[in-house]
């Protein structure tokens, strides 16, 4: 199963059930009268929903933007490309209307800032957060949360593709 992106900006994402073992006493019965395994059949996998800034979203995102274009090289983020990127969402950020269409049409470079994007996702919370931290310092404004620089950069890299 995919990880599913929603309107919203949340993720569906496939888990893997747990394991059950059944107790020592009737796993030995089982396994000496039948040769069976103790752990139980496994199940279907379930799925789970992600919000941006919750614990895995970002892994995930990153998961589902590779699923849009697994024959994609890997991320590389040049200087301009980032560059460009933080004032990409700096602009989203700041618009009244979040208007990530709009914002995406004036990139000089769109491959190049997509690219610096999905390195920032890759790096998981932590690269997120320098980067929303570098937003703020070389664009002004209020410092994002990650959870709103990971759904802006989720919004324009389903704007970019």
């Amino acid at each position: 199963m995919e990880i599913v992106r929603n309107a919203d900006g949340t993720l569906l994402v496939p888990v893997a059930p747990e394991r059950r073992h059944t107790d020592d006493e009737s796993a030995d019965a089982a396994s000496a009268e039948e040769g069976k395994s103790e752990e139980t059949p496994s199940v279907a996998p379930t799925t789970r929903l992600l919000h941006p800034g919750e614990g895995g979203y970002d892994e995930a995102l990153a998961e589902w933007d590779h699923q849009q274009n697994p024959d994609r090289a890997p991320v590389v983020s040049t200087a301009t490309g980032r560059q460009e990127a933080m004032t990409l969402v700096h602009a989203v950020a700041v618009s009244p209307d979040h208007a990530v269409a709009v914002e995406v049409e004036a990139l000089g470079d769109p491959e190049a800032s997509g690219e610096a994007l999905r390195h920032v996702l890759v790096g998981g919370v932590h690269s997120v957060e320098d980067f929303a931290a570098e937003v703020e310092k070389a664009e002004g404004g209020a410092l994002l949360t990650a959870h709103e620089t990971t759904k802006i950069i989720g919004e324009v890299l389903t704007e970019l593709d």
